[in-house]
């Protein structure tokens, strides 16, 4: 069984909704910064989206107000996505839709900012409230009481598969009968957590992240809220279609990937396999593409194992963190997005940040977007712990 990507958007470090995106596709431009964001004193870079904080929540869904879920509203509202879900919910039930998130650190800030108004006996303010900001949970008990939905509904943190196995959870969802529809999709914002903690693992880059690069130094942290609503392909003429996906956990390191890629290698594998189709088939790969150093060569090994390619030859593929930054949990599900326009646009993304390509890295990077005739893309999310997803996304046959 295909689904239809009936509906997508996506708000990031370039801009709100599709359009933005594809803008920025096109012209192989970044919207990356130098870390400004609240205290952090790094000499890193970020993708902030813009207009975040000039976001207010419905007065009957205050108890919810964080970065966040602010983020996830700017997101929802762009592309007229919200209408597009509600429409769905009233063929279908608002309890025969399901809605599956993404997200690695939710609404951690609201913590953060919280411990510091901490009083002597070290009690957080009374105003925190940690279940509908700081859970994980939160962004989708947000987004159902929001919409109104009343099917089944759970947030994915799996580091930064989580909002690539989101796809993956909505198909099982809708094979096994128990939804129709399935609003998925990914949001993680920005916070010092994050920051201060991949700088901790000497992870970050002191200049915009360079994916594949001989001089890659580490990622720039990104955010984004990302949505797409998921119907049988036989009952939408979408364009584009979920063809596949594929799930492995290598749990070789906390924070290193295997270092030949061994599990992202089986992620790869089981989504060629779900959609039916031979390496040879795939026209574009998305990458995973963190600009770290262990990381990119791990999944280049991988792919060339996959796929049989080599250093700047053969299947073209790109990594587009150097425009919008990691977005972590919310990142399966933009590069998805990524994905999805590429399809529809005929249009391979350029890896943004990247000069110099890695020799070690046996893959073929583009280093300028190009128009092609893509049918069938591969987009690859591997998170920490070894927790691995691949997507397939084709275009409807004509």
């Amino acid at each position: 069984m295909t689904l239809a990507l009936t509906a997508y958007t996506a708000s990031s470090a370039v801009g709100h909704g599709r359009a933005a995106l594809l803008d920025a596709l096109r012209a192989g431009r970044g919207g990356l910064e130098p870390c400004d964001f609240e205290t952090a004193q790094l000499q890193t870079w970020i993708g902030e989206v813009p207009g975040v904080d000039t976001v207010k929540l419905p007065l009957e869904l205050a108890a919810y107000d964080c970065r966040n879920n602010r983020l996830a509203l700017l997101g929802l509202r762009a592309d007229g996505f919200e209408q597009a879900a509600r429409a769905a919910m009233a063929r279908h039930g608002a309890e025969r839709v399901a809605l599956v998130l993404g997200t690695s650190t939710s609404g951690i800030l609201s913590a953060e900012l919280a411990y510091r108004e901490r009083d002597a006996s070290g009690a957080l303010p009374e105003w925190f409230d940690y279940g509908r900001t700081h859970n994980t949970g939160s962004l989708v008990a947000f987004v159902r009481d929001l919409m109104g939905l009343r099917g089944p509904a759970f947030a994915i943190s799996t580091a930064c598969s989580s909002s690539a196995k989101a796809f993956a959870a909505a198909d099982r969802l809708i094979a096994a009968g128990l939804a129709d529809a399935a609003i998925v999709g990914g949001v993680d914002s920005l916070c010092l957590t994050t920051l201060y903690g991949f700088a901790s693992l000497e992870l970050t880059s002191s200049e915009p992240c360079r994916p594949g690069d001989v001089a890659r130094q580490g990622v720039s942290i990104g955010e984004a809220a990302v949505f797409a609503l998921l119907e049988r392909s036989d009952q939408s003429d979408a364009a584009v279609v979920l063809n596949g996906w594929g799930e492995a956990s290598d749990a070789h390191h906390m924070s290193a990937p295997h270092p030949e890629g061994r599990g992202s290698r089986a992620a790869m594998q089981g989504a060629l396999a779900r959609a039916g189709l031979a390496p040879a088939d795939i026209d574009y790969i998305n990458l995973h593409g963190t600009a770290t150093p262990a990381n990119d060569v791990a999944e280049g090994l991988a792919v060339a194992s996959v796929f049989g390619t080599s250093f700047g030859s053969g299947l073209p593929c790109s990594s587009t963190k150097g425009m919008t930054g990691h977005t972590l949990g919310a990142a399966g599900a933009l590069e998805a997005v990524v994905s999805a326009l590429a399809l529809e646009h005929g249009l391979v993304p350029a890896s943004v940040g990247t000069r110099v390509p890695d020799p070690a890295i046996p893959v073929a990077l583009a280093l300028q977007p190009s128009a092609a005739k893509l049918r069938h893309v591969l987009s690859n999310s591997f998170g920490f712990g070894g927790s691995n997803a691949s997507l397939v996304l084709s275009r409807r046959a004509a």
